[in-house]
């Protein structure tokens, strides 16, 4: 017999695998949980239900922040901020699990269409949209990061509505680059009254050259060239506040640091 609490030998056989730990059942006895990962939410329209897509900023992010944060997908294609509300205590529930780490909030391409055009079921003015995104914030322990909806290249847009109805397809514009920054606006403007972060990928994706085509496959949601920029800021954005992934723990040891003929002691 092994003496207790001491690893046996190599010579004897491997001792059978402990049980898997449920850590629903290890929390409802009062366990602790000090390994459970901080989760990231992405909330926000369908450029965020995209976002897990090959290519997408999403995507990316899981792979920057792997096994240190869980990035949690929820985004809502069509939806504007008005419909968003609905969602906030389904998401964002008040007790029973811990608010997020971190929040982004990337919501506008769909308040800012047009009244009068196709998509007008889905405008929201924009008064009540930075009323709406001010709502949002609604756990004062959770990092919110405001991102503003992109430009709008409504050349872009008119070639896809074309694609889709051909000659039937409305010569008019449903959303405008123009209204996309004014929504744009009130977003920065809210993160500044509010003191939160605000990421400008609207103007962001326009400092570059060709941005219509380079960042934007249908004049409204992102290439693989466009989901990188939104990447690349939201991570700057996390650094900033110093969730930085490098200097965050892994949830569980890494296997450099299992001893194979002991492997218990690296999960005491």
């Amino acid at each position: 017999m092994t003496t207790s609490g001491r690893c046996p030998s190599a010579a004897h056989s491997s001792p059978a695998a402990p049980p898997p730990v449920c850590l629903a059942a290890a929390a409802a006895a009062g366990e602790s949980q000090e390994m459970v990962r901080p989760r990231l939410v992405l909330f926000g329209d369908s450029i965020t239900e995209q976002s897990f897509r090959p290519g997408g900023w999403g995507a990316a992010l899981a792979d920057t922040y792997s096994r240190k944060a869980d990035v949690v997908v929820r985004g809502y294609g069509g939806y504007n901020t008005r419909w968003a509300l609905f969602l906030l205590h389904q998401i964002f529930p008040l007790v029973g699990i811990a608010p997020p780490l971190a929040t982004t909030v990337f919501f506008g391409a769909n308040d800012a269409a047009l009244l009068g055009r196709t998509g007008e079921r889905q405008h929201v003015p924009v008064a009540e949209y930075k009323e709406n995104l001010k709502k949002i914030d609604c756990s004062k322990s959770m990092l919110i990061v405001l991102i503003t909806p992109p430009p709008v290249d409504e050349d872009g847009r008119e070639r896809f509505a074309r694609s889709l109805y051909g000659e039937e397809a409305r010569k008019l514009p449903e959303r405008t680059n123009e209204m996309a920054g004014v929504y744009a606006s009130q977003c920065i403007e809210l993160a500044r009254e509010m003191n939160i972060h605000c990421i400008d990928i609207w103007s962001k994706m326009q400092e570059t050259a060709g941005w219509q085509k380079l960042y934007l496959s249908d004049g409204l949601h992102l290439t693989p060239e466009g989901n990188a920029v939104v990447h690349k800021q939201v991570v700057q954005t996390l650094r900033n506040v110093d969730l930085k992934a490098e200097e965050m723990p892994y949830d569980f040891p890494h296997h450099s640091r299992i001893d194979g003929s002991c492997p218990e002691k690296a999960f005491q």
